[in-house]
């Protein structure tokens, strides 16, 4: 696969599909190699468990190819959130984090500086919006601040932080920690303005849950002590035996134990399906989703709360009516798959998003207010 059409034919989730903010449906692709490296560990030669093992490089060369990094700062891990446990409870200081983040970000780093006895300290933002912005970021630093943890993009508005902008207001010398769940492989980002990036495969790559990783730059292992790490971490060779060996001194120190296997080789699938097809080019076709249900939401009177500028937002759209509830019911009655969250109503079009699931979206909206539905 090399071209973004090629891309494009994979998805083949059934239409009115608009979750993917949530969930990605795993691709054809991804399906395969599960099976396949299934195949292969249930045969139980070493032969063949070696073969799988080595989808653990490959993961690690492909998103890092992605993020433009070195392949051996690049870790996998469980979760997003086991990741940001490696750099948060390896800090000390202030690091500034907004309330409303999601809470892989927020209760990580309230659990952090819980236990740190003082010597790490949650600085919290509390936006009107929500929006981590340049200014609200500014008016909380300090000398003591040492790390701005953020979301890429917001999960509940779409709203697309700007990291260069960041890193310029933060300065050189503090860490600039991103979450990039709902922005890696959809968004052409230079992500080499932050020191740490935590990502997962299982919404926009399309590749199951357990296909995290998390990148760490030289500056950010300087800095961040490997508190969190385990067996896989440990200087030197195979099985640390009647031995306590210090974390290593490569970005492996930020992992605890082996990985799963059938994970990597899912994640590694996902991320070279996305490098292939161009991130440029999946970008451009969701923003284009996005423009068309703004639009669509505007003609029928619907609000948006999501950014409408295309270098604020990404795959997130936020629908904001009067009756929320009544809207999330509409849509589930229409066929169409969304997310229903407080006030809002969250729809998350992908790049291989058909027009039948737009001409769905249009259609359950152009029916809101004029029928009555019955939740299910």
């Amino acid at each position: 696969m090399n071209t973004i059409d090629d891309y494009l034919a994979t998805f083949d989730s059934e239409p009115g599909y608009l979750n993917w903010a949530a969930f990605g449906p795993l691709s054809p692709s991804v399906r395969e190699e599960v099976f396949a490296d299934a195949d292969l560990l249930g045969s139980g030669r070493p032969s063949s468990l070696a073969l799988v093992a080595e989808r653990v490089a490959q993961a690690q060369e492909v998103v890092a190819q992605l993020l433009g990094a070195d392949a051996a700062d690049v870790t996998v891990q469980p979760s997003s959130t086991q990741g940001l446990a490696h750099a948060l409870y390896g800090l000390s200081g202030a690091v500034i984090a907004s309330t409303a983040e999601f809470p892989s970000v927020s209760l990580t780093l309230e659990r952090a500086a819980a236990l740190s006895q003082g010597s790490l300290v949650a600085r919290w933002l509390t936006p009107d919006d929500g929006r981590v912005t340049p200014d609200a970021v500014a008016e909380a630093l300090d000398d003591e601040v040492g790390a701005l943890a953020v979301s890429h993009v917001d999960f509940r508005t779409g709203y697309r932080a700007d990291l260069a902008a960041l890193r310029d207001v933060i300065g050189p010398d503090r860490l600039l920690i991103v979450d990039a769940v709902q922005s890696f492989g959809i968004v052409d980002e230079d992500f080499s303005v932050a020191d740490v990036v935590v990502g997962h495969g299982y919404k926009w790559l399309r590749a199951g849950r357990g296909t995290a990783f998390a990148w760490f730059s030289p500056r950010a292992r300087e800095r961040i002590v490997p508190v969190l790490s385990g067996i896989t971490g440990a200087t030197g060779e195979g099985l640390p035996v009647d031995d306590r060996p210090a974390p290593a001194a490569s970005a492996r120190a930020f992992t605890v134990s082996g990985p799963d296997t059938l994970a990597a080789g899912r994640l590694a699938v996902g991320a070279r399906t996305v490098r292939d097809a161009g991130v440029g080019e999946i970008e451009a076709r969701i923003a284009a989703h996005v423009d068309a249900i703004i639009e669509i939401a505007d003609r029928h009177g619907i609000a948006v709360s999501s950014p409408r500028e295309r270098a604020q937002r990404a795959g997130i759209v936020a629908l904001a009516p009067s009756e929320p509830a009544r809207l999330a019911a509409a849509l589930a009655n229409a066929g169409v798959v969304a997310t229903a969250r407080g006030a809002a109503v969250r729809v998350a079009p992908h790049a291989g998003t058909d027009a039948e699931t737009i001409r769905m979206l249009d259609d359950a909206l152009a029916g809101f207010g004029n029928e009555t539905f019955i939740s299910a």
